[in-house]
């Protein structure tokens, strides 16, 4: 480590920035005031270095991707938080509701495909029970037995568990046995109080979030985190929140990957604060990579940032790119994202990959490598 350490030095005339960067390159775990100062003070050929050396440290050269669709059963949502675009009410003319055949119908689709993973997430549908979710999960594994279901954010299961008087390891028991395996890292915003109560004032709260993950790791239900980023949150904001999914992990060892969402400003009331710039992007890729080092996987989801964006993210610590998708997702299209009709092949995801330097490789929903493409 020693002589990468002195290559680094030189560039750093910051006393405080330079024991920062010495910590990261001998694998020591930074604090969450010295992730603030990373944000404040570092610039983004040194958030790079650091970021890549943790990268490498963790996943080698390899970036993953996987080959999923997405069912997004409704947009019509008992909640109506302020940074989103994709929220209808009943009745409205752009609202939609999936009936368990029209699932049906999707899952067959990818009859006799090599498709390994559905996503399934939408609105909190005021009238859907636990019961329900339940159907939607075996509706799918009806027809692709084998596929692995990833599906309901935080705030879904904390709505429909709640309605039926469970706890949250008895509701998540349930959704076990229809053949729940998994839950991404969605409904996590930002955990601030004050933050939520301006921008997400009625959904439910961090601690809960936090405490549905934490059940769901208990009994062996594997799940993502993610953090909504560029909106009026501060640095602070965004450590405090990343800390406490790290405090999670170091407990329950149950996140596979860390998800930065950035907030998109199109048809939605929180449109006038604009949107973080791509430098801004970079550095918050590189922080969450060097500061989440107990969580092995760091994603730049290519819907939300773009191609050609998410290539440079690359060179910012992200190892995850998520998958084909088969334009069947809604949610950052109706916000403004660069890619309004999101679909990859393999050939253009390992292209983009080895055009960055690196090594493709396709992985299953829990990170298990299936193929290298070299």
């Amino acid at each position: 480590m020693e002589p990468i350490i002195n290559f680094i030095e030189p560039k750093i005339t910051d006393p405080f920035l330079k024991g920062i960067a010495e910590k990261v390159m001998c694998g020591q775990r930074i604090k969450p005031s010295e992730a603030e100062y990373l944000y404040e003070k570092a610039n983004l050929a040194l958030l790079s270095q650091l970021a890549n050396v943790v990268n490498q440290r963790l996943n080698g050269d390899y970036i993953l991707f996987n080959k999923n669709f997405h069912i997004e059963p409704t947009n019509i949502c008992f909640f109506n938080c302020k940074f989103c675009s994709y929220h209808k009410g009943a009745g409205d003319p752009e609202s939609w509701v999936f009936t368990l055949e029209d699932i049906r119908n999707m899952a067959r689709k990818y009859q006799n495909s090599d498709v390994t993973e559905v996503h399934i997430v939408g609105g909190v549908h005021p009238k859907w029970d636990l019961e329900y979710y339940g159907k939607m999960i075996k509706a799918v594994k009806e027809i692709l037995p084998k596929i692995h279901v990833k599906a309901f954010s935080a705030i879904e299961l904390d709505y429909v568990i709640r309605k039926s008087k469970l706890s949250y390891t008895e509701g998540l028991r349930k959704l076990k046995e229809y053949g729940l395996d998994s839950i991404p890292g969605g409904g996590a915003e930002i955990f601030d109080p004050a933050v939520r109560a301006k921008i997400c004032p009625d959904k439910a709260s961090g601690e809960k979030w936090l405490a549905i993950h934490k059940a769901a790791h208990e009994i062996g239900i594997q799940s993502n985190a993610t953090m909504l980023y560029g909106h009026i949150e501060s640095y602070r904001h965004r450590v405090q929140h990343m800390e406490a999914i790290r405090n999670l992990q170091d407990e329950t060892h149950g996140f596979n990957c860390f998800i930065p969402l950035k907030f998109r400003s199109a048809n939605n009331p929180m449109g006038y604060i604009g949107e973080a710039n791509l430098t801004e992007d970079l550095r918050n890729f590189a922080v969450s990579r060097i500061f989440m080092d107990n969580i092995k996987h760091l994603k730049a989801y290519w819907p939300m940032l773009g191609l050609q964006n998410t290539r440079l993210a690359i060179h910012f610590g992200a190892d995850d790119i998520d998958g084909t998708i088969d334009d069947t997702t809604k949610i950052y299209s109706m916000a403004g994202a660069e890619e309004q009709k999101p679909v990859m092949t393999v050939d253009r995801l390992t292209q983009l990959v080895s055009e960055a330097g690196k090594i493709p490789a396709e992985r299953d929903s829990l990170y298990n490598i299936i193929k290298v493409y070299n």
